[in-house]
């Protein structure tokens, strides 16, 4: 779909449990999700339990109150056990128990989950895996395609075996950067000028640099290893940075596609999309949607994000990332399967430009969850 209404939804109330903060670099992130979302959901539709996961991993029972996830420059929003902890009893199944010493207070049951985490322990394939166990349905990609999406270096892989064009890398593997440095420099020079060095295992441009000189290579490694100890340095693609939403379709249907939107970059201090200029310098770029391209280009990349939603099979939801270069042709950069989510992110942003509201989105997204079945699909 680029602008249709959305499928019919049924009326029927469901209890869902709304997840964020995480053990990830993109705590304060997934916290400002999780305000857009719990002030934008339809209560007459859902009952809403909102549960935090400390930076150590812990569950808690949080207060309904979007104010208290909503950070800053100068104050970031973070989860705290200050509230009991929650556990999901296994034996029960999808029965959430709130600890208060040794006591436990029954949650009751819940339908359906929206892991609103970004980055590693979240959106990864761990916690989807827990849900799998338990028997919880939940919104966005299963295990799999989960851990190839956070995975850069295994994304192209799986993107190049579909025959999707992407940027060429080195995997800098924790072994292979202590014990074969100089062959991995070697490789990585081969590559030419300009690099980006990524942390393969996170988002929201943490860890990444891009680097204008071999010598500052080392360095750069290093910093990325700071996030993840796997790491890639990829060869700069050039083009405009553009960005489309996936959402998968209803009953099994084709995913479908919201108009595209383009990152255009302003800032004096970064000539790219770098985590300072995505959340804390709000001049530093603009947010263009619909993107303006030739009808074929558009429709290219919308192709293209449908391939490589299907090439590593998620669901739910998707942003991919691309370059257009100055001839219209695209390379995918990478996809992401808990993308931005805030009211004033990318995605929701363009699917707004599709007829579908911010509330009416996390919506359909809770739907589509709704109607998977459980165990293998």
């Amino acid at each position: 779909m680029s602008g249709d209404k959305l499928g019919a939804m049924s009326t029927a109330k469901a209890r869902v449990a709304v997840i964020f903060g995480g053990k990830s670099g993109e705590h304060p992130v997934s916290c400002a999700t999780a305000a857009g979302v719990l002030r934008a959901i339809d209560r007459e539709r859902f009952e809403v339990v909102p549960i935090g996961i400390t930076r150590e991993g812990a569950w808690v029972l949080m207060p309904d109150a979007p104010e208290l996830l909503e950070g800053g420059t100068a104050e970031v929003s973070e989860v705290t056990t200050a509230l009991g902890s929650v556990v999901v009893d296994s034996a029960r199944t999808s029965e959430l128990v709130e600890i208060h010493g040794e006591a436990a207070v029954d949650l009751g049951p819940i339908e359906v989950v929206l892991p609103l985490l970004h980055g590693p322990f979240g959106e990864d394939g761990t916690i989807q895996g827990f849900f799998e166990m338990t028997d919880v349905r939940y919104v966005g990609s299963g295990v799999l395609a989960s851990a190839l999406a956070m995975d850069k270096h295994f994304t192209k892989i799986a993107l190049r075996g579909a025959g999707l064009p992407v940027a060429q890398h080195v995997l800098v593997s924790n072994a292979r950067w202590r014990h074969e440095r100089q062959a991995v420099l070697a490789e990585s020079e081969r590559l030419g000028l300009p690099l980006f060095v990524k942390p393969s295992r996170a988002g929201s441009s943490l860890g990444i640099t891009r680097v204008t000189d071999f010598a500052e290579l080392p360095a750069a490694i290093e910093a990325a290893r700071e996030h993840d100890p796997k790491v890639i340095v990829e060869a700069a693609l050039s083009g405009r940075e553009i960005e489309c939403g996936v959402i998968g379709g209803r009953d099994g249907g084709t995913p479908r596609v919201a108009p595209l939107g383009e990152v255009v970059m302003h800032s004096q201090t970064s000539d790219w999309y770098d985590y300072e200029t995505k959340y804390f310098d709000s001049d530093g770029f603009s947010m263009v949607c619909p993107a303006d391209l030739p009808e074929a280009v558009a429709e290219r990349v919308q192709e293209m994000a449908v391939a490589a939603f299907q090439a590593l099979d998620c669901e739910g939801l998707a942003r991919v990332d691309f370059f257009v270069d100055d001839d219209g042709t695209p390379t995918i950069n990478e996809i992401n399967t808990m993308p931005g989510f805030t009211p004033y992110s990318m995605f929701p942003v363009m699917w707004q430009k599709a007829g579908l509201s911010y509330p009416e989105l996390v919506t359909e997204l809770i739907e589509l969850a709704l109607q998977r079945p459980l165990g293998l699909r």
